[in-house]
């Protein structure tokens, strides 16, 4: 099952199915701990009951699991293919502490007023309709409880060393070409104002900051394979003089003792209401 109104599919990554999990475990790492301290920083308590929208092969989900001992956690996921390596990775958590539900953060089937906390990673930026997903969210919530949505804006992207001057003239393009199949790259900006719509109180908004001087640079280099463009310059979203400037600057950024990368994650939170 995949939901159509969404733009990922893992199915059609450039990298394929196994480096694009690969990707994804390496992505889930990186910031873990900081983005951790961020949901406790707004409310996340071991104990809650949390769902974990978009949860993908379950990498976010098995950390979830280990920073709370004590919380029952729900891995959300629509496609079987995700969900199935997930259940794979966590298959020694009792069934008592996880719950795996196939469906989508659309209609998620959960009931009303179910959850304390709910996690939303680098889903949000692939929705054809936030606000309708939000909504939902805000439906399985109870009253009082939180919704974090970790996301990106490729306006605020980060910079990597040795620079790539054209860089953001392409993340521009995709993020063009990205908005006219239904999602977002911009979406971080948009977050305060999508949750403000949907009904949440106290929003906030902030940011977490990954460096690869702090991370390591490996995870850095997997984001920015030069792989994962190849699908766009076959479209005809980016050149081909582009593609190869930026297969260049990659090999550079790759074998410079120089190099060092800044990425930038926004992440907004809202409270539901304690009486509607």
């Amino acid at each position: 099952m995949k939901d159509t109104r969404s733009t990922y599919n893992i199915q059609n990554t450039a990298l394929g199915f196994e480096e694009e999990v690969e990707r994804l475990r390496v992505q889930a790492m990186m910031s873990w701990k900081k983005e951790f301290r961020t949901l406790e920083w707004y409310g996340l308590k071991n104990g809650m009951c949390v769902l974990e929208v978009g949860s993908g092969p379950g990498y976010v989900t098995k950390q979830l699991v280990n920073s709370l001992p004590d919380s029952h956690i729900t891995s959300l996921e629509i496609d079987h293919t995700l969900q199935d390596q997930a259940k794979a990775l966590l298959r020694d958590v009792p069934s008592e502490r996880i719950n795996f539900v196939q469906s989508s953060i659309y209609n998620t089937g959960l009931p009303d007023n179910s959850f304390d906390f709910v996690v939303a990673r680098l889903i949000f930026l692939h929705l054809h309709n936030p606000l309708e997903a939000s909504q939902e969210i805000y439906r399985v919530l109870k009253p009082n409880g939180r919704l974090v949505i970790i996301d990106i804006d490729d306006g605020v992207f980060g910079t990597i060393n040795p620079e790539i001057p054209l860089l953001h003239n392409i993340l521009k393009k995709i993020s063009d070409y990205v908005a006219l199949k239904g999602g977002n790259r911009l979406i971080g900006r948009s977050l305060p104002r999508l949750l403000l719509k949907s009904g949440y109180i106290e929003i906030d908004i902030d940011s977490v900051i990954q460096h690869s001087d702090v991370h390591g640079i490996d995870g850095f280099k997997r984001q920015l394979n030069i792989n994962r463009f190849v699908q766009f310059y076959k479209k005809g979203v980016i050149t081909l003089e582009e593609f190869e400037q930026m297969k260049q600057a990659y090999e550079m950024f790759s074998n410079s003792s120089e190099a060092f990368a800044m990425m930038n994650y926004i992440v907004a939170c809202g409270r539901k209401p304690l009486s509607i």
